[in-house]
Formats: C-alpha cells, structure tokens, sequence
C-alpha cells in the first residue's frame, strides 16, 4: 500500500508537504503539481476519512458506549444521532467493551482527532479518566454512567429509585427471599441499583425481608454473567424465590438458568432493570423496570450542543426517573 512517505520521496518533499497539499494547506503550486503527478503515478488516494475529520472539526462527535449489543445503548445511541442529525452533527460510535484500556484509546483518537466534542458512557466509574478531553476544554457529556472525579455535564438514570421500586413490588407480590444480580463492583450503575434493592429490604423491617448479601451477586452486565449468577444462587440451601437483575442482558441468562432447572416464573419472580421489545411477548411476560434510553441519548446531545456553542455553566447534571412496568412474571410466589 502506498503511503504519504512514498509519494513524499517521489515528489522529492517533506511528508508535511505532501500532507498540506492534500488536506488545503498553503503549498507553492510548483510543489503541489511535483505532489499531485507523484501521487497520481504511484496509485496514491489520501484517507478521505482522516481529512473529514480534521476539516469538520465542529462537525463530528464522538460517542462511546460500553456495549453495542445491548438494546438500551442502541436506543441511546439512537436519541444521540437523532439530535446531532438536526443540527448537521455527524456522530463516531465507540464501543468500548466495557474495557476501559479500549475506552482511553477511544478519547485519545477524540482529542488527536479534534472531534467537537464527546459522549460517554464510562466503562468504569473509578478509571475512565477525561482530564486529558476537559484539560484541553472539549466539551464532554457523561451518559448513564459518570466517572466518580469528572467535573463535566452528566445525563443519568435514578438508577437507585428504579432499584427501590422494583425490590419493593416484589415484597408486594408476597416474595421474601429477593435476590439481586447486579453488575461489576465498581461501576456506578451497578451499585446505585443494588443500593436502591437494599433500601426496599432495609424499608421492609428486618425479619426474612431484611438485607443479606448471601443473595447478592456481581455479574459482567452480559448474558452469561446472568446465567452463571443465577445458578450459583440456585445452588444455595434456601434458593431465592425472586430475583431483581439490574440489566436486561443478564435477564436472559437468568430466564435460561431458571429454564435448565425447571423453575420459571412467576414461581421463582423475575424482574429486570431495563424493558425490551420482547418483554411483553414471552410466557409469563417480563416484569421490567421501562429506562428512557432514547430519552438519555437526546438529552446529552443536547446539552453537548449547549457546551459547543460556550452556554450551561456550572456544570449540569439531569436526573431521568424510571418508570415500572408491571407483568405476569412477578404475579407471586409458588405456593406449596
């Protein structure tokens, strides 16, 4: 493959030369002739990509999620491009794997890059790390999830309300044994929700409602972590006889581990953080805690348009509440 250096030698100039002349810089026109003949004669294109960027710097963001695959950051994603794309805002979707070395790679190609501005969601509350964007004062917005020390614009989930409402409708339904399958340690998310679990326990008033963590389980927010989680509670002499799962991934891994023991809901309650299209079309259907994905994605636009255009100052955090709704796989205990 011909590269810069190539034609650079051909031409008998600089790779800076080379590079002013495809990307509009000030070159004599007896120098960009010598770079555009070596150029054409070696068969070289210019990375098209590579010079969109820098040229429309004010017109390309970046958004960096941590799992593609998951239905709620397909939604956000969806609200992010839907509002960029009103104001002529081109949108780079990252995804980050939950990796936070993969994450860190993500921004320096933001900041090297001179992208207009950024949207996370961080792939850990503790090391996802945006000094290196703020320092240089581009605009960053934290979605769904916000590192603990970053001082920038936030659009979250009431992750622990959500958490509370869903752990106190299972003790409605006459559940007593309520596990909860949250995600890594560490992340934000993961912890408000369970914090959220444990005040509906807390709430309860000691006896079999009372906080225990025998039932508390740390997955990777992805089908098999729910999977693994909920066998290892299975095995436990007094099983649960629900459970709350803090993401609609492991939901589905849940429902398969209960599936190959031949306890399925509403006998073992089952209710997920996060709906899902097919939520309401399976037997039982699934009660769900309904997250305005799309709803976080266009506000963090927004206010990421706000920050671009020098407006929103302090820093602004925006709330989104959860709304609960209630189906046939919390309808109540098995009864012996």
């Amino acid at each position: 493959m011909v590269t810069i250096h190539d034609v650079a030698r051909a031409a008998g100039v600089s790779p800076a030369t080379v590079s002013r002349v495809f990307n509009g810089g000030k070159v004599t026109p007896a120098r960009a002739l010598s770079v555009q003949e070596a150029a054409a004669a070696l068969g070289f294109a210019p990375n098209r990509v590579a010079r969109s960027l820098r040229k429309q710097r004010s017109s390309v963001i970046a958004l960096i999620i941590p799992d593609i695959e998951n239905p709620f950051f397909t939604s956000l994603a969806r609200g992010v491009e839907d509002a960029a794309q009103r104001t002529s805002l081109s949108v780079v979707l990252c995804n980050s794997d939950e990796d936070t070395d993969k994450e860190r790679r993500y921004l320096e190609v933001a900041l090297g890059e001179q992208m207009a501005g950024v949207i996370v969601a961080a792939a850990s509350q503790d090391e996802t790390d945006l000094g290196p964007l703020t320092d240089r004062r581009v605009p960053v917005v934290a979605v769904d999830r916000r590192p603990r020390d970053a001082e920038v614009d936030a659009v979250l989930v009431d992750n622990h309300h959500g958490g509370e409402v869903a752990t106190r409708h299972l003790l409605q339904a006459g559940y007593h044994r309520i596990a909860c399958i949250t995600g890594p340690e560490g992340a934000s998310t993961s912890e408000e929700r369970l914090a959220g679990h444990r005040a509906a326990l807390r709430a309860a008033q000691g006896g079999a409602a009372a906080a225990d963590d025998t039932y508390v389980r740390h997955a990777d927010f992805r089908v098999d972590g729910g999977r693994a989680a909920m066998r290892e509670l299975l095995a436990l002499p007094e099983p649960p006889d629900a459970v709350f799962v803090a993401n609609n991934l492991m939901t589905i891994g849940v429902l398969d581990a209960l599936r190959e023991a031949d306890r399925t809901p509403p006998g073992v309650g089952v209710l997920s953080f996060g709906d899902v299209p097919w939520a309401s079309l399976v037997r039982p259907s699934l009660t769900a805690v309904e997250l305005p994905s799309y709803e976080l994605g266009r506000t963090a636009a927004d206010l990421l348009l706000q920050r671009m255009d020098g407006g929103v100052s302090p820093v602004q955090t925006v709330v989104l509440r959860t709304k609960l709704q209630v189906r046939e796989s919390t309808a109540g205990p098995a009864r012996s």
